[in-house]
């Protein structure tokens, strides 16, 4: 990131004496610059507690675990992950890949944790072991160490707290809490079998960490049996502090095998496995898993490779008959959610869907018939956050006010206020949202560009009831140095060529000058999903630039999520066209600002990012001085089923799409200088793209020389 950073300062403008300024040190090493930030806050099933971690005040990317007690308005610690793992952790190659993609590869300490029901005892795992915490014992005795036999996975509590169950070497394992007896409830995993483990693409594309699923009453586990048998392999290079290896990892690119899936059922005791009918056609993903509220039925979604058709299937557990309740069609793909929700006080369920053309939630019968939409209209739902039947109220976050934020609304389970949702939320920004289990209070994570992340609790209807953190910007907060030096972003709209309008964010430079002509540094991510025009709180890299002379810009295009399918679907069959074209549009509209000086934008991206990059600058390097590419894809065929197919189909259905959406194909066009930075370890995004750009790009120097 430093040599990112020198390299882009070349076409700075020279800054003036101010405030305190960011530097590269500060903003990635030592402790966080936004505070005591907590982070996966949860509220005990009592409501009693709200549970989070946090930072060590001198390690940003070390956690350990803390608990705000609602009744007494006091925050305590209660695990120092230092005492447990004073030497620090040992991680397996299999959990530093699952945090990859669970994007806390950089966190350490304690990551992860979850509630007993009974709100007495919670589970998290450390350095390859999993711990009990009782709130109830004596803090000295609080702990209590499982003997797991080996480095455990996925951790979870049972819903009646008899069990905790977990992954080890490729098997679905449960302790039996009451005699800390733990016992295999699978015997095939290994080599390429994998139970009660998410496969890669689950994890990495489809938002599914989970590979089995407690069933209410405790009576069952369903699990996910994988074998990845015909998953090709690829070798890459796995770099340590002391040496390097060659790493062997299946990898399903695009149009090649994916893994062979199967859905089972197993008593918590032990016992043969039964087996889910999953249809004829194997070559199909299974996305989702859930159970029903009484235990004794179970559904799971089936998706189409081609991700045009998905069904909801409904299962007896006892005699494993099933039924489709619905299914979801599409001319583009269908993109998955977790709104599925069973309710407990009638035979029904919500769904989450696009048809409309937004994310809109429906009422079901477990007939499968449509009773009634709960919401309707031209904005988008992110998610459900709670459902309380008793009020006939369902909780929802949207960005349905302004495209940029995120706030809470409530819905009327009736379907009453479909068209005009209750906001809930107060202040302009973003708020991330964790309800109690009852639906009667929720955390509130909340930050605007002037405003660090603060955490407090309210009642369901809004009202303020406690701070967890309220992150005054003071003399002790970690920003207070840079305060004066702080810069706060500006969010607007610009016309794509068609007049589609497009969102941005600006960062103007320190004592920006109207009369004066500054550089341009030019961010983005532009792949799908990736909104990064966010009014949130800082984006210190961004500010570090403009606090060094630049105007930074960025722009989200086309193919973003949150903005209705007609926005998103101009991707479809080709990338890198739509996407590129609104980035240009808004590299016009910075050039038609006379504060700009059109010969130095400079435009810089990481994975879809970093293709964009290159897109860019093989398109359009008449309009753009040089770039920066991190982990960049360069051609399609390389990145893996779930993700690419979505939107190009096959290779074998669509070559022409493929072909016209590598960087490869435009690269006569690259001009200008473009720095290309990969990590060889990159799991995801394969080093490969990286090295069949190399040689093209060497042979057009030669050839220019």
């Amino acid at each position: 990131m430093r040599a990112i950073a020198l390299a882009l300062l070349l076409f700075a403008a020279t800054p003036s004496a101010q405030a305190e300024q960011l530097t590269i040190d500060r903003i990635y090493g030592g402790g966080s610059l936004s505070g005591p930030t907590p982070s996966q806050l949860k509220i005990s099933p009592d409501g009693a507690r709200v549970t989070f971690l946090r930072a060590k005040a001198d390690d940003a990317t070390t956690f350990d675990l803390w608990e705000y007690n609602v009744k007494a308005g006091a925050t305590r610690l209660l695990v120092d992950s230092k005492t447990l793992a004073p030497n620090g952790e040992q991680l397996s190659d299999v959990e530093k890949a699952r945090r990859e993609r669970a994007r806390i590869a950089g966190r350490h300490g304690i990551v992860e944790y979850s509630w007993a029901p009974d709100g007495k005892k919670l589970l998290f795992p450390l350095t390859g072991k999993l711990y009990l915490y009782d709130l109830t014992a004596v803090h000295a005795k609080a702990l209590r160490e499982l003997d797991t036999g080996g480095e455990a996975t996925d951790p979870q509590i049972s819903p009646k707290g008899r069990y905790v169950s977990y992954v080890r070497e490729q098997n679905l394992w449960v302790i039996d809490l009451a005699n800390s007896k733990a016992h295999a409830l699978t015997q095939d995993g290994g080599g390429s079998v994998h139970n009660g483990e998410a496969e890669f693409v689950a994890q990495e594309e489809m938002n599914r960490f989970h590979g089995y699923w407690w069933a209410p009453d405790e009576s069952a586990l369903a699990f996910e049996r994988y074998d990845e048998a015909k998953v090709p392999r690829v070798k890459r290079s796995e770099v340590y502090a002391d040496r390097s290896e060659v790493i062997e990892q299946r990898y399903p690119a695009a149009g090649a095998a994916n893994v062979e899936v199967k859905l089972g059922i197993v008593a918590p005791g032990g016992g043969a496995t039964r087996w889910v009918d999953l249809g004829a056609n194997a070559d199909i993903y299974l996305t989702r898993v859930d159970w029903l509220p009484d235990g004794k039925r179970l559904a799971y979604q089936l998706m189409q490779r081609d991700q045009q058709h998905l069904d909801l299937i409904l299962v007896d557990a006892a005699t494993l008959g099933r039924r489709t309740l619905l299914s979801e069609t599409s001319k583009t793909w269908i993109n998955l959610n977790d709104d599925l929700h069973f309710l407990k006080t009638q035979d029904a369920f919500i769904w989450g869907s696009e048809r409309s053309g937004f994310e809109h939630l429906y009422l079901y019968t477990l007939d499968g018939k449509l009773q009634h939409a709960l919401s309707t209209g031209a904005w988008n739902i992110d998610g459900v956050l709670a459902i309380d039947e008793r009020a006939g109220v369902v909780y929802v976050d949207s960005n349905r006010d302004f495209v940029p934020d995120r706030q809470l609304y409530a819905l009327r389970l009736d379907g009453s206020s479909a068209d005009a949702p209750k906001r809930i939320s107060q202040g302009d920004g973003t708020h991330s949202v964790e309800f109690s289990k009852d639906a009667r209070v929720y955390v509130d994570s909340f930050a605007d560009p002037k405003t660090p992340p603060q955490v407090s609790v309210h009642a369901a209807d809004g009202r303020f009831l406690a701070w967890i953190e309220q992150n005054k910007l003071d003399e002790q907060h970690p920003y207070w140095p840079y305060r004066d030096a702080h810069i706060v972003a500006e969010f607007g709209t610009l016309p794509a060529a068609d007049g589609e309008p497009l969102y941005y964010r600006l960062y103007k430079p320190a004592h920006f000058d109207p009369a004066q002509h500054y550089p341009v540094f030019d961010t983005y991510y532009g792949g799908p999903h990736g909104q990064v025009a966010v009014r949130g709180w800082a984006d210190y890299f961004a500010e570090y630039m403009a606090q060094h002379g630049y105007v930074v810009f960025t722009l989200d295009n086309r193919g973003m999520a949150r903005r209705g399918r007609q926005f998103s679907d101009g991707i479809y069959k080709q990338l890198g066209k739509i996407e590129v074209e609104d980035q240009v549009a808004g590299i016009h509209w910075l050039k038609s600002q006379p504060w700009i000086d059109p010969a130095r934008i400079g435009v810089f991206g990481w994975s879809y990012g970093g293709y964009m990059t290159a897109m860019l600058l093989a398109k359009a390097s008449n309009e753009i001085a040089a770039g920066v590419a991190v982990a960049p894809v360069i051609d399609w065929s390389l990145y893996d089923t779930f993700y690419t197919e979505r939107y190009l189909d096959t290779p074998q259905h669509n070559a022409q799409g493929y072909e016209l959406s590598g960087v490869q194909h435009w690269l006569d066009g690259l001009k200008s200088p473009l720095l290309l930075v990969h990590g060889m370890a990159d799991d995801n995004v394969q080093f490969s793209n990286s090295t069949k750009l190399m040689p093209r790009c060497r042979s057009a120097a030669r050839s220019s020389s």
